[in-house]
Order: structure tokens, then sequence, then C-alpha cells
């Protein structure tokens, strides 16, 4: 038996095509539009939250505690669902220099102007004390539940087997999108998004296999590497085999691997980690360049953390030819407006040309 959810995405998802898109990847690109999952709380968080906050409120939780970068997608998220659900949040932000920030105003732009909106409570802390963030996340639970308000600890990213069940639904979804023919064609090749921390990753491999969506799944790591997000995404899946023991197994391929690599109905799962540019959250000239094409080619937005790297290594893995040239495409747009409109000085010198 499934465990609870409750329902906070606007569903199902539109698929869309774009001939235009196919001609700057060389592939035939679908975009699963999971910006649109619902308003300002959109993206592909919200359906990690359909699952852990319906365990939160399953055990009478008052308040709500994750983590994240300071523009993080996943705290604005979570904020804004709380807001929706009746439960407080706070939210642990990582930032350079935690005593700087605490001293100088709030600067309310992009994800943090809507963490104020929805009242949630921020706590900025160091790299260092990210490093050790699930301490970190468990003391304030403990300071919450001190000032008698029941809390639950979502983690990073929602990213444990629980808030993975989200994409094992999502690509149920996208199965019956397919069933009804909103996207020609029985499957994908090739089912690719985003991996920052591993749970999207999770479930949509797992989903793929399931409901046989696409052959193989493409993780685009944004920060870390393989090694890190192989080891996180089998961890996930485990956990999410035992809320659904129907789930296959995982297998990790290398990009180009035949068939015979992994065991029948196993989730092939590729993690790429050459398109996550210099650091987290920071693009490479090329990928900023790339960003501003894909917009002005078609109106699709991107974000710099996310979504802007992925499609970018989609289509430099079609130029390796890791994925067939004219191969069928799935990207899931995951969302990151709020992020991108943050960051408008780093696109500044490409948007005169």
């Amino acid at each position: 038996m499934r465990p609870p959810r409750v329902h906070l995405v606007h569903g199902p998802t539109p698929i869309m095509h774009l001939p235009v898109l196919d001609q700057l990847i060389g592939a035939e690109v679908w975009v699963k539009r999971d910006d649109a999952t619902a308003g300002a709380e959109s993206g592909n968080k919200i359906r990690k939250l359909e699952f852990l906050l319906a365990d939160a409120m399953a055990r009478e939780a008052r308040m709500v505690v994750t983590c994240g970068g300071l523009q993080s997608n996943h705290a604005r998220a979570t904020a804004l669902a709380c807001a929706r659900l009746g439960m407080r949040s706070t939210l642990l932000l990582r930032v350079p220099d935690p005593a700087r920030a605490r001293a100088a105003p709030l600067e309310l732009a992009g994800n943090v102007l809507l963490d104020r909106l929805a009242g949630a409570e921020i706590v900025f802390i160091s790299p260092d004390e990210y490093r050790e963030r699930g301490a970190m996340l468990e003391q304030a639970r403990a300071d919450a539940e001190y000032r008698g308000l029941p809390a639950y600890v979502v983690p990073e990213g929602g990213s444990n087997g629980l808030g993975s069940l989200g994409y094992v639904e999502a690509m149920r979804e996208v199965r019956q999108q397919l069933d009804l023919g909103l996207a020609a064609g029985p499957r994908f090749d090739v089912v690719a998004h985003a991996c920052g921390s591993g749970g999207t990753a999770a479930g949509v491999g797992l989903g793929a296999a399931r409901y046989d969506v696409a052959r193989e799944a493409w993780a685009f790591a944004v920060c870390d590497d393989s090694a890190y997000f192989k080891k996180t995404i089998a961890r996930i899946a485990i956990e999410a085999r035992g809320h659904d023991p129907s789930l296959p197994e995982v297998a990790f391929v290398e990009p180009g691997s035949g068939e015979s690599v992994a065991p029948d109905r196993a989730a092939r799962i590729i993690v790429d980690d050459r398109a996550k540019g210099p650091a987290y959250a920071v693009m490479s000239d090329e990928q900023k360049r790339f960003l501003v094409r894909v917009a002005r080619a078609t109106g699709l937005v991107l974000d710099p953390v996310y979504t802007g790297k992925a499609l970018f290594g989609v289509a430099q893995a079609v130029a390796r030819g890791e994925i067939r040239a004219g191969a069928r495409v799935l990207f899931l747009h995951t969302g990151g407006l709020p992020g991108l409109l943050a960051q408008g000085d780093e696109l500044r010198a490409l948007l005169d040309r």
C-alpha cells in the first residue's frame, strides 16, 4: 500500500515539442513542463512534497524544517506549501558568511523574497555547518519541539525514499500521456533531467523502468560528482522500494552502453557530471550563451542552476554520440525561475547582443 499523499501538483503537467529545439540539440526533444506543477511553489520539489508533507501531517507536525542554498528552489517550495497547509517552516540556508548575512538587511530577491512572503523563519548556516546538515536539521527540529511545536524534518531537496515516490508517480503520469497519444510514439529513448540531491533521479529512474517510459534515465549532476550521486541514488532507491516493493532494481550504466549491461527490467540510470560548470549555481560562458540562445529561439526559459546545465548536457551528449542523433528525448523542466530572476547581472553582458 502506497504512503499517504496530499495533492499539491496542478497536473498532469503538459508535454510539449518544439522543432526549433530539436535543431539546437540534435535530437527529438519533448519537454515535460514540471515548471508548471503549481504557482509560485512550482517545480519538481512539489511532487516530492506531496508525500513528505502528507507524512508530516499524519504525524501532526506544526513545523517543517528543511535546508538548501540561499536561493534554494526546494526551500521556497517547502515554505509556500507549508503555508498552504497551515504549517510553519524553518529554512537553514547556506551562505559564505552567516554572521555578515545576519548583520545586513536581507536581500529580498528571487526565492528569498518568496520564502519571506510565506512567513518562513530563515536561519543562515556556513558551508562547514552545511556539511553536517543532517545534525543541523535535527537540532532545529529539537529546538522547535522545545518551543512546543511538533516538527518534521524534510531532507535536502526532499531527497529520500518517500520523496522520490513523487517522481515515480510523475513517470506514471507520462505513461498515461503516451498512451493517450499526447507525445507521439510508445516510449522515449531517454528521459533527462538535472540532479542536485538525487531524489528526482531515483524516482525518475525507477518510474521510467516501472512504467516503460524510456530505455534509460540521464541525471545531469549540477554539483558533486557521478560517484557521489550513484551512492546517493542507490540508497534512495532502496528506501523507495521499502515503500513500494514492486519497484525495480537500479543499474548504473555508462553512456552508450548496450542493453546487455543491465538486468532485464532494471532501472538503467546514467549519471553525467560533465555539464555541472565551474561550481554549483555558476555557469560557464558557453552555458550562459546556450541558455540565452534557447530562450530567444524557443521562448523556453531555463535557469542557471539546474535546467540550463542539464539541457546543455543533453546537447553535449548528442554531440559526443552518447545520445543518438535524432533520439527521442524527454527533458524534465524542473523549474527554477525565481533563482534565474536573482541572477540577472550574471547574464547582462549577453542580453545586449
